[in-house]
């Protein structure tokens, strides 16, 4: 699952995503007020921050920690989508700017950016091109963000209310303020667009092709997450097994450096305070490369809280067995990502590797037992016919559909015992939609063309 971050998107969602959940309210000034994630679900509805936080199949109970000032400024939306079968959206609170920076939120608003941040894939910065001001609040949003720069985009949206000439000055302005704030000198990947719910008469056109073709690389980007996302993950993975090993490089040097027995006090606050030193001695002694070591300020804000002499020593075997699985079992796990893009049909991949079949005749082409071959836009309506609970229905709601299609019941406990390919009683929408598509195949072949297992190739990319 792909999870992307977006700083006031609604106008992008509407237009450009081509959907809209409920809930959301389109302005000219920021009109989120709160934290929104969009979801898929078998129906529009919203669910609270707080029964969010605490839903099992839902990844927010981490959430529970920033308490309930946050949970009532947060919720979610689901609505039918075919773009949130592998996609989670999260749309942020509008920016405070001006006088309104005075008054604090009633919970830790960088600290929740952070969280979100961590676990996004990509992350979105919305600029209007007729207010590029970056307030306190958002400078201080952006510096969260640090060590997820390659994670962020910027849009400058609405870029049709100023002509060519003034564009490429409200560009250069954008470029120059982002420059001051994120001290890197990559230049973070900027979009240009043009999202509106009702484009007004007075826009621009002279860059209209320029635009259309930002618009479509940036929707471009946004469809390979899917694609990427364990990747992404393998990536994460990677960073935080680096980050923990310098962890364990510095907490075992600062334990060697206190006195075994008088002025421990006198000697941590020594450490604490010349940290730059000590780190500069690990990276020389450990071979450690300077851009994996953690921020000096925060680190020994940190270390204050803890005795150096109830530190751990440095466990060279634990250490070892992280540099293998960097060195091997990590890279072994990248070769088993299947190879080319799994969003595309298997015809579209390759039109001559199977030839069309007519599944009157009884024959069952190999195309058949993939899950792009399932027609889940007709399985759809029938699904939320038998009224799912939670997005699934069991077995005692699907029989008397099931019967209606006259196939034994043998035949239907295989079907259901296929098409349950999780085996916990209940079916989700992919699931129904990949029971029918078996019935499907039965009434054209019989019984004998059902497989003994469900093939890996039937269940969709996502799970």
């Amino acid at each position: 699952m792909s999870i992307l971050l977006c700083w006031i998107a609604s106008e992008f969602l509407w237009q450009g995503l081509e959907f809209d959940y409920p809930g959301s309210h389109i302005g000219v000034e920021p009109t989120t007020d709160r934290f929104v994630a969009v979801m898929n679900g078998v129906e529009s509805r919203i669910i609270p921050g707080n029964a969010a936080a605490v839903t099992s199949d839902m990844p927010f109970r981490g959430l529970n920690k920033f308490g309930q000032a946050f949970l009532t400024r947060f919720q979610v939306a689901q609505c039918p989508s075919p773009l949130l079968e592998n996609m989670t959206l999260i749309e942020t609170p509008g920016i405070l700017a001006g006088n309104k920076q005075r008054v604090e939120r009633e919970y830790d608003f960088t600290r929740t950016i952070e969280w979100f941040a961590e676990r996004a894939d990509l992350i979105l910065l919305f600029f209007d091109s007729h207010k590029l001001d970056i307030s306190d609040e958002f400078k201080a949003s952006i510096h969260a963000l640090k060590g997820q720069e390659e994670k962020m985009r910027v849009v400058l949206n609405k870029s049709d209310m100023v002509n060519q000439q003034q564009l490429m000055r409200v560009y250069g302005v954008l470029m120059w303020s982002l420059g001051k704030v994120i001290n890197t000198p990559e230049v973070l990947r900027v979009y240009l667009g043009s999202f509106w719910v009702n484009r007004p008469p007075n826009v621009f056109e002279d860059c209209r092709n320029l635009l259309d073709a930002e618009q479509t690389d940036l929707l471009k980007d946004l469809r390979d997450l899917p694609r990427n996302a364990a990747i992404h993950k393998v990536n994460e993975i990677v960073k935080r097994a680096r980050q923990a090993k310098v962890h364990a490089y510095i907490i075992g040097h600062l334990k060697k450096e206190m006195p075994a027995v008088f002025g421990k006090t006198s000697r941590q606050q020594e450490l604490i305070r010349d940290l730059e030193k000590e780190f500069l001695k690990v990276q020389q002694i450990y071979n450690v490369p300077e851009g994996d070591f953690p921020n000096v300020e925060k680190f020994r804000q940190s270390l204050r809280a803890y005795k150096f002499e109830s530190f751990s020593k440095i466990k060279e075997p634990i250490l070892d067995t992280v540099e293998e699985a960097l060195s091997a079992d990590l890279p072994k796990l990248m070769r088993r990502f299947p190879q080319g893009n799994p969003l595309l049909e298997q015809a579209q991949r390759n039109p001559f590797l199977i030839p069309e079949s007519d599944l009157s005749n009884g024959d069952i082409p190999p195309s058949y037992w993939h899950f792009s071959s399932v027609d889940k836009a007709s399985a759809i309506p029938v699904f939320v016919s038998l009224h799912p609970l939670d997005g699934r229905i069991n077995g005692s709601t699907a029989k008397p559909y099931l019967m209606t299609t006259g196939l034994s019941t043998e035949i239907l406990a295989k079907v259901w015992t296929l098409a349950d390919w999780d085996a916990n009683g209940y079916l989700d929408e992919n699931e129904f939609a990949v029971a029918m598509h078996l019935i499907q195949a039965v009434e054209s072949g019989g019984e004998r063309v059902l497989p003994e297992t469900l093939p890996r190739t039937m269940i969709p990319y996502s799970y």
